[in-house]
């Protein structure tokens, strides 16, 4: 039996303080708990901006092979998710987050648990905490949905469950690309690409009193193999690019931001990178909503460079294996050591 994403965070217990989020309507202030040093560099690039892959392009494996080895990341335009769905799902992320502060308690994540809402899972690993709520959703949303509206949780349900339906096939289509990129196809892969591990993030940046001294999601890097991100009509997101610095990631209409995860930085044998990324307060004093879609290789699977691209290149493996479970709960514990914790 395969362990399940949940099962896994189950095993790794967060304490209660790094779960319940302020109630950002109550307070006019940043409290000293949320706010971030002077010497926390906010300040990022606008001039410069990640690539734009058209899944529509003859040379659209090119493109994207070239994004993820360059800069991890780009937005994919053309990607055949219905922008009418997109809209849901952010209306319905916005519901959800406008809720008064009790009943969203009503559907808290346990502290063993896996889904729900609450922190930022990355929380106890900074000494401030950070200008964010989340609903984690893995499988059916219906038992937190119940919980938050007994009598119209229906709306909510279906909405959800018509997104993680496109965004899987997506997903897979994106994975398959970029690794044809690197000439490999899928009797290249040692897993189950049929049952891959996914998570639904719905993040709420609330409007912030004083946005020049909160962090709305501190620099981190995805665990996935790949994270597809509906970032709506305003900025927040950055990326950080070796030399470079911080670059805003501007939003375009229609498009979807698509970063590479730790797993894919494993199985490229570190051709590409596993992208740093934050989210910056809005200085407009707009609530900011994103939806992120994580997805990955099935957890009881082994993950190692690839050993076909291995031949190809004639490099040695930069990582030793380990199960997707065992890299979790690696990063559970050390974050962001747990590259160099399974380095060669």
């Amino acid at each position: 039996m395969t362990t399940t994403l949940s099962e896994v965070y189950r095993e790794q217990p967060i304490h209660l303080r790094h779960i319940v989020p302020l109630d950002f309507n109550s307070v006019q202030t940043v409290p000293d708990s949320h706010v971030w040093l002077k010497s926390d560099d906010f300040s990022s690039d606008h001039r410069l901006s990640i690539p734009i892959v058209d899944l529509k392009d003859p040379n659209a494996v090119k493109l994207a092979g070239h994004a993820c080895e360059t800069w991890g990341a780009f937005q994919v335009i053309n990607h055949g998710i219905p922008l009418n769905l997109l809209d849901d799902v952010e209306s319905e992320a916005r519901r959800l987050f406008s809720l008064p502060a009790q009943q969203k308690m009503k559907a808290l994540r346990e502290p063993a648990g896996a889904t729900g809402y609450g922190l930022a899972r990355i929380s106890p690993f900074f000494p401030k905490y950070m200008w964010h709520e989340g609903f984690t959703i893995m499988g059916s949303p219906v038992d937190h949905a119940r919980a938050l509206w007994p009598n119209d949780s229906a709306r909510f349900c279906d909405v959800i469950e018509r997104y993680q339906k496109k965004m899987e096939v997506l997903a897979e289509q994106l994975t398959y690309l970029i690794l044809k990129s690197l000439d490999i196809s899928q009797e290249d892969l040692n897993w189950d690409v049929s049952s891959p591990f996914t998570a639904l993030q719905l993040n709420s940046y609330p409007s912030c009193p004083d946005p020049n001294r909160a962090m709305g999601l501190a620099p981190h890097t995805d665990t996935s193999l790949l994270t597809i991100l509906h970032q709506s009509s305003i900025s927040g997101l950055e990326i950080f690019k070796q030399g470079v610095g911080w670059v805003s990631v501007l939003p375009i209409a229609g498009a979807l931001v698509v970063n590479v995860g730790d797993l894919l930085h494993i199985l490229s044998n570190a051709r590409f990178p596993s992208v740093l990324h934050r989210a910056v307060v809005n200085r407009d004093g707009c609530h900011r909503l994103s939806v992120a879609y994580f997805y990955g290789i099935p957890t009881d699977s082994n993950v190692c460079p690839l050993p076909k691209l291995l031949n190809i290149s004639g490099q040695t493996p930069r990582y030793r294996s380990v199960t997707v479970k065992e890299y979790v709960i690696i990063k559970c514990k050390n974050f962001e050591e747990a590259l160099s914790l399974i380095r060669i």
